[in-house]
Parts: C-alpha cells; sequence; structure tokens
C-alpha cells in the first residue's frame, strides 16, 4: 500500500493545525490570568483614599508638632478615626477635611494636594 506525499502532507496538517491552535488558546489563558491575578493583587486598595491625602494628613500633623490624639480632641472624633485617615483606610468627611485644612494652616486645596503653597 503506498501513500501519496500529499496525503500525508494532508493528515498531518489535520493533526497539527488543531493541536497548535489548542496550544495557542492554552497559553493566551494562561498568560490573561497571570496578569489577572498580578493585578488584582497590586490593587488591593479598593475602598482606601489616595495615599497622597493620607500622608498628607500625616506630614501636616507631624508639621505641626500635634499628636492623632490632639487632632481627634480638636475634630471631636476618635484617635482611631485620625489613624485610619493617616492609613489611608477611610477618609475625613467634608466638614472634618475642612476643620483639619484649618488646624493645619492650609487650604482645602494644598490639604488635598499634598502641599504648602509658598
Amino acid at each position: 500500500m503506498k501513500i501519496a506525499i500529499t496525503e500525508i502532507v494532508t493528515m498531518l496538517l489535520i493533526a497539527v493545525i488543531p493541536a497548535c491552535l489548542l496550544c495557542t488558546l492554552v497559553v493566551v489563558c494562561i498568560r490573561a490570568l497571570w496578569k489577572y491575578i498580578h493585578s488584582t493583587s497590586q490593587n488591593k486598595t479598593e475602598n482606601t483614599i489616595p495615599k497622597s491625602l493620607a500622608q498628607a494628613i500625616k506630614e501636616n500633623r507631624q508639621r505641626c508638632n500635634l499628636t492623632q490624639e490632639q487632632v481627634a480632641d480638636q475634630l471631636g472624633v476618635s484617635r482611631q478615626a485620625v489613624s485610619k485617615w493617616e492609613n489611608g483606610t477611610a477618609e475625613p468627611s467634608t466638614a472634618n477635611l475642612l476643620t483639619l485644612a484649618e488646624l493645619f494652616g492650609l487650604s482645602v486645596d494644598e490639604l488635598l494636594n499634598g502641599m504648602k503653597n509658598q
């Protein structure tokens, strides 16, 4: 029984092309899953405020030589609330933001931008 070269090539193509497509699909899926896993682990700051505001609150509190307790007393909130603002796990209300800016001798815009215009 003699098989023609064209038949061999046809049979190989029928077997190889689907296998290549399947391998490509598996590789693409693995890459997409890898990218998804790493992007969600880096974005676990969901429900947190931008670091710049948290850092600005902490830096300005320290610049004014105030403790978290003193800031909390001035605003009528708990020390834990001030700590959460500085850690970026909570954000101050608008009223508290206005009072913080006043306490630090800044405008709200300066506090939100994290710097004092000089």
